[in-house]
């Protein structure tokens, strides 16, 4: 059933007035899926120097390693590895869906971007995080986040 509306919904999308040309900057089809915790968390070892990475439509945060079925677990893997600027705890929410690209990862030719709220103590105005769960690129922290010290 989510697949048959994950269908429509790509479709309508791709047919409205939306383009699905493919913006997305850093897309890399050979970058490696990062080593994973026991704490299920990504090792993390460098922060964006662009401070669009994951902050733009056009610079999201590439997590598709996995099939799109199994691919959620990224998220978690990938937030699961980020602090705050002073380590502090963070809190996520996927909010909406955007932005359809074209994408041969997927039987139906496009894929969306996740749009998260990221929030930690402190924090005066929630972050907005777009994530690709369809392409790869390089798995950084993006700019004003800190990453978790490894166990």
């Amino acid at each position: 059933m989510k697949k048959i509306l994950f269908s429509i919904l790509v479709l309508t999308l791709a047919t409205s007035c939306i383009s699905t040309r493919n913006t997305i900057k850093n897309i890399d089809n050979d970058a490696r899926m990062p080593n994973v915790t026991r704490e299920q968390a990504f090792i993390i070892t460098e922060t964006a120097k662009d401070n669009k990475y994951g902050y733009n439509q056009d610079w999201p945060v590439n997590l598709g390693f996995m099939s799109i079925q199994t691919a959620e677990i990224n998220v978690k893997r990938f937030f699961n590895a980020l602090t705050g600027p002073k380590g502090e705890k963070l809190t996520y929410t996927k909010t909406d869906s955007c932005c359809p690209f074209p994408s041969e990862r997927n039987n139906m030719g496009a894929g969306l971007l996740d749009i998260y709220e990221v929030t930690w103590e402190g924090l005066a105005q929630p972050k907005i995080i777009y994530i690709n769960l369809y392409e790869k690129g390089a798995v950084m922290a993006p700019a004003g986040f800190g990453i978790k010290e490894q166990k």
